[in-house]
C-alpha cells in the first residue's frame, strides 16, 4: 500500500491533511491518533468507501477510488459500527457473507477461532454487545482477505477474548495477510504492530516500531530507590552507569527499579501539542 499527499477536505474543516504511508506485505500496521484525528477517515478512503480530496493511494495496486469487485473480494473489513442480519444466527451470517468470495476460509473454523462456537446457533440480534463485535471479526475474516482494515476491533472484548484476538491475527499475519490496525488501546498496538503511525489533526506527528516511536528507545530511563534519606528518583539516559555508582558504596537500595517511557507515555507526548 502506498499513500502519498492524502487529503480529505470538508466545507471549514480539514479532516486528513497531507498524509504519507507505506505499508509492506504481511504487515501489521497501527494507525494512533485521538477521536477526530482523522483515523477513520484516512482508512475508509483505502478502503474505497470514502472519496478524497487530493493526493494518490494505490492499495494492491489499484486506486481504492476505482476498485471493483475483483479488487474488493481481497479485502476484509472490520469496521467502527457494523449492520447486521439479526434474526440469522451467527453460523448462518458467517455462511452467507463466505459465499460472496472465491475462496473463502470454513465458516466453522472462523466462528471457533473467534470464541463463538457455543453461539454458533444464536441469533444474531441475541448476542452482548462483545459478541456480536466478534462475529464483525468474523465476517471480515472469512474471505481470506489479502488486506484486512480493523477499525478499533476489540471494542467490547473481555481480556480473555481479546487475547485470543490477538493469537488470531498473529497467525494471519504469518500466514502473509497484510493488516492495517485502528486502535485505542496502546497495548494491542505494541502486542501486534511491527510499524506504528500517529495521526493528529489530520497530519502524521511520528512513525515507527512500537520500541522506538519518538525516540522512545533512546529516552531517559527513571531510576528510583530508597536510601538512609528517603526516596530517590533520578533520570539518565545510562541507568546501567547509575546504578553501578549507587552501589559502589555498599549501602543497600531499597526499592530499587529502572523504567524507560511505555508506548502510551510516548504517545501522550507526541499528541500533547496537537490536543
Amino acid at each position: 500500500m502506498r499513500v502519498r499527499g492524502l487529503r480529505k477536505e470538508y466545507p471549514g474543516h480539514t479532516a486528513v491533511d497531507g498524509i504519507d504511508l507505506d505499508i509492506h506485505r504481511g504487515e501489521v500496521f497501527a494507525l494512533l491518533g485521538p477521536n477526530g484525528a482523522g483515523k477513520t477517515t484516512t482508512v475508509e478512503i483505502l478502503e474505497g468507501h470514502r472519496r478524497r480530496s487530493a493526493g494518490e493511494a494505490s492499495v494492491l495496486g489499484v486506486d481504492p477510488g476505482r476498485g471493483g469487485r475483483a479488487w474488493r473480494a481481497k479485502l476484509g473489513m472490520v469496521l467502527q459500527t457494523a449492520t447486521d442480519a439479526a434474526e440469522l444466527t451467527v453460523a448462518e451470517s458467517v455462511r452467507h457473507y463466505a459465499r460472496y468470495y472465491p475462496r473463502p476460509r470454513d465458516p466453522e473454523e472462523v466462528i471457533k477461532q473467534v470464541g463463538l462456537t457455543e453461539k454458533a446457533n444464536t441469533r444474531v440480534k441475541s448476542l452482548s454487545g462483545g459478541q456480536r463485535r466478534r462475529l464483525d471479526v468474523a465476517l471480515g475474516i472469512v474471505g481470506r482477505p489479502e488486506l484486512l482494515f480493523l477499525d478499533e476491533p476489540t471494542t467490547g472484548f473481555d481480556p480473555e477474548a481479546r487475547r485470543r484476538f490477538w493469537e488470531l491475527i498473529r497467525l494471519l499475519a504469518l500466514d502473509g495477510t497484510t493488516i492495517l490496525l485502528t486502535t485505542h488501546y496502546l497495548d494491542e498496538a505494541e502486542a501486534l504492530a511491527d510499524r506504528v503511525s500517529v495521526i493528529a489533526n489530520g497530519t502524521i506527528v511520528a512513525e515507527g516500531s512500537p520500541a522506538t516511536l519518538g525516540g522512545r528507545a533512546g529516552a531517559e530511563a527513571t531510576v528510583r530507590w530508597e536510601d538512609a534519606t528517603g526516596p530517590q528518583e533520578r533520570r539518565t539516559a545510562t541507568p546501567t552507569a547509575l546504578v553501578r555508582e549507587l552501589s559502589a558504596g555498599g549501602g543497600e537500595l531499597a526499592g530499587l527499579t529502572v523504567t524507560r517511557p511505555t508506548l502510551e507515555d510516548t504517545y501522550l507526548e507526541l499528541i500533547g501539542p496537537h490536543s
